[in-house]
């Protein structure tokens, strides 16, 4: 059986099914070899999976637990005649029920068909039938392209003027080129419910959910809270009834769906909106939310189980068909990069922009609130902690920060209320139900010295509101863990699923056990996504394998480490030193482990230590000296490591010297940052005062090195990047992984395609990288794990820096190398050595032969106002993986797997060089001739190459007429664009260059050294459906 969602696993494998799995995340539990019977870390496309099943043969595809990636290729599968050919079965949901749900005129004839209120709305196939159809209805109209994820194409178009670009977009978005043209409800309010079946006909609401944020706002970019707060009973029970008939009439046999409605809060109007005939995004926060693991349940419902007959994992007693029931609410509130992409403004829409979330847990929904905005980890304590920004705020401007949906929002209502302006002048401006805000205001009419602590944490009260020690104090000592149990506590609890509230016992006991606690890495943002909590499960895994009792802290429902069945115990909380210390003096863990969950842990160390608990493995002295610039400076003199020339600076004085003495280019970065914030290649004066303007501007009081001293550094050109991932004693060191970046100088790790093994670099250099990471690991005495990175420059190897924790690479090694590096490592923070760990398990006895290559994932799709130009700040938001025997047949299927088909079948490349790289690309476009290719180039580009002897069909700028380079990549006439910007100059055509290409799928490089690789990958085009594996077979 063929299946792509981690609970499915677990379930089919425990019933006795043979299990097929197919992704491309190196970053995810789920592609581990114990996970499956045979795992395919192969592209999701068409062809791909067409040969997996003719090779493997299954019975049956699960395509519902996949999300919108499983469904479409699903369809696609079913029209192309495989599965037919093949004789494999749809399960969950046949093909005719996923096109009726998924096509949004479909879904509107079945739901009109028996009686559930829609949109007035058209359906449009072309261009024009969309224009008919906005005159035929009227403005303000809502555009829905069919088969779409996150929302990408969706937009409300208020007039004429916007709506073709509008259009265009929507068709572009659309697989099918289908769109959905319905009247506008902005401002309604929105509700989802996640409903469960199974073939007997039986079906239960899992989670209901309201937005807080009203219709307009993309359900995953708005905060929700479940259960829903704001309806009557018998209107929640019509609209349960009107899901339960949705699914009936789609015709989902069994498993999970997703099923959107909204309400007019005027009259009470109901509409549907949609239905997701699949686990959801917002299924895997029910889950969380109410302790049901919808994707196991759905998988073994699929197979021909009903409710009746699965047990809750969580009391060990109840039936599934027992309806999830909460005495507590949860509140999720999105996460949001926007200062990454500063080209795009920070309104939100209809298409998803949010890179992760937060989830909370209490008794109340502000005090829920408060918890959730303390998870965010953006510096805020709670509801009451107002932003700087906006107190003293004009009303006017006040009130469109209210009416305009941004993440700071919430921070502007809370300001208003805070002014006691009217809740009903505030609900009319946000269009939030004024239920929410009656809530919240209580928060701010109470007086702290006559009303019980226990009644200010219900309210959302926290310790940072509290002026004096005795009622800090008190506050604290009400706080106690409570059991997620799913039934309200009318059944027992069997599993430790815990949160904190106000009250007087605690649901849940402590043991005498050794435990170890593991603390996670919150919210997924751009530099500590998914990778970071592969690491926390890994660790958890070593040491319920080895005997300790594994505790896990985090506050993300988009996880593994949160699911109730990965440590032995999981607290729901924010990772702020108040919640940890509390979990901490509870627990009086052995250990505890902060260098699996990124930079989050790595700030409570501090406090960690000075509160008397045993940081697992690497000493603080050890952080300390590699985020500290002077200590790792005198470290790497005395270990006779080169680095670049650097410098500090505490002031702009002292920046403007340093960067006099070092010279430009520069590489100017805040200290103690994940993910390269505010990096940035700095060439000139001028950009050096646009660096200092963005920096003060991001600060609430405008003081660019508020957050620390800048860091200076020589900006090394033309070099080769290498990631180092290690594991030391503090005795012995393993080497896990040596990464080679193909990017050029300049472009963040995180961004980077990074190869394994090395394909460029000489044996020598080798050795010397090999060399220098034993003696920096010694020489810092690191426990567990470390990662570092040098550059190569004329052969001269430079170190940039050390990081003693997970990196968001190890993973990937992990995974290509079949060692368990990091189950590894977690043993040796606990004190084992590294021949302990030989011996006594079997976490370092793989090895492979392959070429690994892993690719980031960009999130451009949904900032379209972006440049796709990289560089020191990290963009990325997730990864895919290529494996092969030949590093071009690597390189093909990572792109393949990123969405980027590359093949020669145009014939052409398109090259655009910066004046730098022209001189070194002489040889490698004679190798691109000799395979046939036809060459265009740009005017300026086009004349070097001529006095080189070399013709090329030059093109002119992207608003010339005639043949452009634009009309030659919308045409379809290359297969390839090498473009070499320089860091000084972001040029429009360059922009719309980069754009374009990456719209229509066609490759884009930005150096030579890319294009050079990039012909291995031409060569080995035709051969990597022939180079399929099991990861079974070779871990």
């Amino acid at each position: 059986m063929i299946i792509q969602d981690l609970k499915q696993l677990k379930g089919l494998k425990k019933e006795g099914f043979r299990v097929i799995l197919v992704n491309s995340n190196p970053a995810t539990i789920m592609t581990d070899p114990e996970m499956a019977h045979a795992t395919y870390i192969e592209p999701l496309t068409h062809d791909y999976l067409k040969k997996i099943i003719e090779i493997e043969k299954p019975d049956a595809v699960l395509p519902t637990l996949g999300g919108q990636t499983a469904l479409n290729l699903s369809i696609e599968l079913e029209k192309s005649g495989v599965l037919k050919e093949n004789n494999v079965e749809l399960l969950g949901a046949s093909a005719n029920a996923i096109e009726i749900a998924e096509n949004r005129w479909k879904f509107k004839e079945a739901m009109d068909g028996v009686g559930i209120k829609t949109l007035k709305a058209t359906y449009a196939k072309s261009f024009d039938e969309g224009i008919n159809a906005s005159k035929e209805i009227g403005f303000p109209l809502m555009l829905r392209p069919s088969f779409i994820l996150g929302g990408g194409g969706t937009s409300v178009v208020n007039n004429e003027e916007d709506f073709k670009s509008k259009l265009s977009d929507a068709f572009n978005a659309s697989p099918t080129q289908e769109v959905l043209i319905e009247e506008s409800i902005y401002g309604w309010k929105e509700f989802e419910l996640e409903v469960m079946r199974d073939s007997d006909g039986n079906g239960v609401i899992v989670c209901g959910i309201e937005n807080f944020d009203p219709m307009g706002v993309h359900t995953g970019d708005s905060i929700t809270v479940a259960p829903i707060q704001t309806l009557s009973d018998k209107e929640y029970q019509t609209m349960r009834d009107e899901a339960l008939l949705c699914l009936d009439t789609i015709g989902i046999a069994t498993g999970g769906s997703n099923v959107q409605f909204a309400i007019n809060p005027e009259n009470g109007d109901r509409r549907i909106i949609e239905m997701n005939p699949r686990v959801s995004r917002s299924s895997a926060l029910a889950s969380k939310a109410t302790g049901f693991p919808i994707a196991k349940f759905a998988a073994l419902l699929a197979v021909g189980y009903n409710l009746t007959e699965l047990e809750n994992d969580i009391t060990g007693t109840t039936p599934a068909s027992f309806e999830p029931v909460q005495d507590y609410v949860v509140v999720k509130i999105p996460r949001f990069d926007f200062p990454k992409f500063p080209s795009t403004d920070d309104i939100l829409g209809t298409s998803m922009q949010s890179v992760g979330e937060v989830m909370s847990i209490a008794s109340t929904f502000t005090e829920s609130l408060t918890k959730a905005i303390r998870s965010l980890e953006i510096g805020k304590s709670g509801i009451r902690n107002i932003d700087n920004r906006f107190i003293g705020m004009p009303k006017e401007i006040l009130q469109d920060e209210i009416r305009t949906p941004r993440p700071r929002r919430i921070f502007a209502i809370l300001e208003a209320i805070r002014r006691n302006w009217p809740l009903e002048d505030i609900a009319k401006i946000s269009s939030v139900d004024i239920w929410f805000l009656q809530e919240i205001e209580k928060s701010f009419n109470v007086n702290p010295e006559n009303t019980p602590s226990s009644v200010l944490k219900m309210l959302g009260w926290t310790e940072e509101d509290l002026d004096n020690k005795e009622s800090k104090n008190e506050l604290e000592s009400n706080r106690v863990y409570k059991l997620v149990d799913t039934c309200s506590a009318e059944f027992e609890s069997k599993t430790p699923y815990l949160y904190s509230t106000n009250g007087v016992s605690n649901d849940d006991t402590t043991t005498n056990k050794k435990k170890v606690v593991v603390i996670g890495s919150g919210p997924n943002r751009i530099g500590q996504g998914i990778e970071f909590d592969y690491c926390c499960v890994h660790g958890i895994s070593s040491l319920k394998e080895n005997g300790f009792e594994a505790i896990m802290i985090n506050s993300n429902p988009e996880t593994v480490s949160t699911d109730y069945d990965t440590a032995d115990k999981l607290y729901f909380e924010p990772l702020t030193w108040r919640e940890v210390k509390s979990v901490l003096n509870r627990e009086q863990p052995d250990s505890v482990i902060i260098q699996l969950g990124g930079q989050t842990p790595l700030k409570l160390a501090k406090n960690i230590s000075k509160e008397g608990f045993n940081i697992a493995g690497s000493s603080l002295d050890v952080i300390d000296k590699t985020e500290d610039r002077d200590l790792f400076q005198k470290l790497c003199l005395d270990q006779n490591i080169r680095q670049p020339e650097s410098k500090i600076a505490k002031n702009e004085n002292e920046l403007v010297e340093a960067v006099k003495e070092i010279g430009f280019p520069v590489l100017l970065r805040p200290s103690y940052v994940l993910g390269g914030r505010a990096m940035r290649v700095v060439q000139t004066d001028e950009e050096l005062e646009n660096y200092l303007d963005i920096l003060a501007s991001a600060d609430e009081d405008g003081n660019p090195f508020k957050s620390g001293p800048l860091l200076v550094d020589q900006f090394l050109t033309e070099t080769i990047e290498i990631d180092v991932d290690l594991i030391s004693d503090g005795k012995e060191v393993y080497i896990a992984g040596i990464l080679e970046h193909l990017e050029p100088a300049g472009v963040h790790s995180g961004d980077s395609t990074a190869v394994i093994p090395p394909y460029s670099v000489s044996e020598e250099m080798l050795k010397e990288i090999e060399e220098k990471s034993k003696k920096l690991a010694l020489g810092l005495n690191v426990k567990g794990l470390l990662n570092i990175q040098f550059a190569i420059k004329d052969e001269e190897l430079f170190i940039l820096e050390a990081n003693p924790r997970a990196s968001r690479t190890m993973p990937f090694v992990a995974k290509v190398t079949g060692n368990q590096i990091i189950k590894a490592g977690t043993l040796l923070m606990l004190g084992y050595s590294i021949d302990e760990v030989r011996n006594k398990t079997k976490y370092l006895s793989s090895s492979s032969n392959k070429v690994a290559i892993k690719k980031a994932i960009f999130p451009w799709s949904r900032f379209p106002a972006e440049d796709t130009m990289l560089g020191p700040e990290m963009k990325a938001t997730g990864e895919v993986l290529g494996v092969g025997k030949e590093f071009g047949t690597a390189l093909n299927k990572a792109y393949a797997a990123a969405g980027v088909e590359i093949n020669n079948k145009e014939k052409g490349i398109f090259v655009t060089l910066s004046d730098s790289e022209k001189p070194n690309f002489i040889k490698t476009v004679n190798k691109y001739l000799e395979l046939g290719f036809t060459l265009y180039s740009t005017e300026g580009t086009g004349k070097f190459l001529k006095t080189n002897g070399i013709d090329s069909v030059i093109v002119g700028k992207a608003d010339d007429l005639g043949q452009t380079s634009l009309t030659i990549i919308e045409d379809k006439l290359v297969s390839l664009v090498i473009n070499t910007p320089t860091y000084a100059n972001e040029l429009s055509d360059g922009w719309k260059i980069r754009r374009l290409s990456h719209e229509t799928g066609v490759a884009v490089v930005s150096s030579v050294r890319e294009a050079d690789a990039f012909i291995e990958a031409f060569l080995n085009q035709n051969l990597v459906l022939d180079d399929l594996e099991v990861i079974q077979d070779v871990s």
